[in-house]
């Protein structure tokens, strides 16, 4: 089917099911007179109704609308695909040498035929190259010599169409706890985050840090929410908070870590410059009355004299939490002493992991100990760990958990698309499928906890993926969890490596007849008959177009090591 046709067929299938879904309707005016957004991708209309009930029935459309064709082995650059951006304009990808982004624009493969019978014969050869599908739009050099791209790193402000993207140098495992330093935490001597107009690959404003730590791996240390951005420090404890303007320009707002309010930093330092002349005078006098006692009177030093401002609004909320539990004095005294005293220096010991918005003013912060943070993207759940809410106007905690509370769990269970947090401006993040708002998944999650050896521990590793990771879930339709059925252990809409297979992923019917509607086999066509080799998949899954890539790496152990990538491209013919 030619491309023209695709388009139209498109653009009548949304029609008819808004049509369709309105005058079942009793508020058939109402209905109408809702708010739709229309957006093209390739030449492609796409309806977006402020009404959500809507875009779910006209999905359903997405049960015929499927990939059906696979070109095994593609002709392509020797790039590192990164992803679709969530409205399809763009697909991002790296040099091999992390050096330069290239930066594609999806198009629909087109080619003559002039048989009748068109849709049996095989593609062209030059059907199957990768620029059949790719138009590439620029190549921008970002890293220097001696910095590299995070190839794992991309977020897309979708308002402006920005690209935020990341450089930096290599990693000092040992590096001496200096300036205030966490011990224990690596260092990076400079980190770029670079703010690119996706349009023309223009560089409007770069931020760096330098001697510092970021964990760039999946957007874990940086979280975007509408036009604010935040970026912990795990080094200095500091939670950075920027906003991009309209104009490109990354403006920093407020740091929390040290300090809290803006003028808590002035406060200290002339509180500590009266202390210090306190005590000077206080010496001199000593002094002049000729002491023989041989006293030392020690300097105050500012740095190590106070915990930091979100330690201390955290220690408090929890003094006063225990306080507020009981009326009697005895009572209150015993349990401030068992359960606040008891375990003080550990609660001083902890450490902020990582961050997200919950909203404009809300931030969700994870504390835990310098090892788990360490490992924050592997055995996370093992560490213990606890979450709070952080109200930035106000700069109070709101609320405090451990990872295995159960009025954590709950709020988890029942509200999880609240902690997604997607920005309001981003129409294609609002359908993902959680156990909050798609029946089946809920049901999945259910049979594996009544699996589970340990409701403690089952709790604590679900709790373990909050706070979320910005923009890591795919807005495919072919993952909506009302529409298909897959083995999410092969294929997921998480941004994650996959363990490969050399069998077919299917994708099956939820609704009758239950039927396998397609199936995405990544890696050679024939398989690999080497059982020795290590693989693994990735898929990069276009968030509008029936259209995928599937890329699948080899890593043969026999020695001489060899890397093989294949990719393969899935879509409908």
């Amino acid at each position: 089917m030619s491309y023209a046709k695709y388009s139209l067929l498109f653009f009548l299938l949304i029609i008819l099911s808004l049509l369709s879904l309105s005058l079942q309707s009793p508020n058939f005016i109402s209905l109408l007179a809702t708010p739709v957004a229309v957006c093209t991708v390739g030449g492609f209309f796409f309806f977006f109704s402020a009404h959500s009930s809507l875009v779910h029935y006209a999905r359903k459309f997405y049960e015929n609308l499927v990939p059906s064709y696979t070109v095994y082995e593609v002709e392509c650059p020797d790039h590192s695909f990164r992803k679709f951006t969530d409205d399809g304009q763009y697909l991002i990808s790296f040099s091999r040498n992390l050096q330069e982004l290239i930066v594609y624009r999806p198009r629909w493969l087109s080619f003559s035929c002039k048989d009748e019978d068109c849709d049996n014969h095989d593609l062209p050869l030059k059907a199957k190259r990768f620029e059949s599908f790719f138009t590439q739009l620029y190549c921008v050099p970002l890293a220097s010599c001696n910095e590299l791209i995070c190839k794992d790193f991309f977020l897309y402000m979708e308002s402006n169409k920005f690209g935020l993207f990341a450089t930096s140098t290599a990693q000092v495992h040992d590096a001496l706890a200096v300036g205030g330093a966490v011990q224990g935490v690596p260092s990076i001597e400079k980190i770029t985050f670079h703010l690119l107009r996706l349009e023309d690959g223009f560089v409007l404003d770069e931020k760096v840090f330098c001697n510092d730590f970021v964990n760039l791996a999946h957007n874990m240390g940086v979280f975007l929410y509408d036009d604010l951005l935040a970026i912990v420090s795990l080094r200095y404890q500091i939670i950075h908070i920027l906003q991009i303007r309209d104009s490109g320009n990354l403006v920093h707002v407020r740091a929390i870590g040290e300090f809290c309010r803006e003028d808590d930093e002035l406060f200290l330092n002339s509180n500590a410059q009266g202390m210090a002349l306190s005590d000077k005078n206080k010496q001199q006098q000593l002094l002049g009355n000729h002491i023989d006692n041989n006293i030392h009177q020690a300097q105050p030093n500012p740095g190590n004299s106070f915990l930091s401002g979100i330690k201390q609004r955290l220690l408090s909320f929890m003094f006063r939490g225990l306080w507020n539990e009981e009326t009697d004095d005895t009572l209150r005294v015993q349990k401030i002493r068992q359960k606040f005293y008891f375990h003080f220096q550990d609660y001083c010991d902890l450490i902020i992991w990582k961050v997200q918005f919950l909203d404009r003013h809300h931030l969700l912060i994870k504390f835990g100990s310098v090892d788990g943070g360490r490992q924050v993207s592997r055995h996370a759940d093992t560490h213990p760990a606890f979450v709070a809410v952080y109200n930035m106007d106000t700069t109070e905690i709101v609320s405090f958990y451990q990872n295995s509370a159960d009025e954590l769990y709950m709020l988890f269970e029942q509200f999880c698309d609240h902690f997604y947090a997607t920005s309001r401006n981003s129409m294609h993040m609002n359908f993902i499928s959680s156990h909050s708002n798609n029946i089946h998944a809920l049901e999945q999650l259910r049979s594996i906890k009544d699996k589970a050896s340990s409701s403690s521990q089952f709790m604590k590793k679900m709790l373990s993926s909050l706070p979320f990771s910005c923009q890591s879930l795919s807005p495919s339709p072919y993952f909506d969890q009302s529409l298909f059925r897959f083995d999410d252990k092969l294929i997921s809409a998480t941004d994650r490596h996959k363990q490969s297979t050399d069998h077919p992923i299917k994708f099956i019917l939820r609704r009758h007849p239950y039927s396998l509607r397609f199936k995405i086999k990544p890696g050679p066509e024939a398989g690999s008959m080497d059982g020795r080799a290590k693989k693994i998949s990735w898929f990069l899954f276009h968030p509008v177009l029936p259209l995928a890539l599937s890329v699948q790496q080899t890593l043969i152990m026999q020695p001489p090591l060899v890397n093989i990538s294949v990719v393969n491209i899935h879509f409908r013919r």
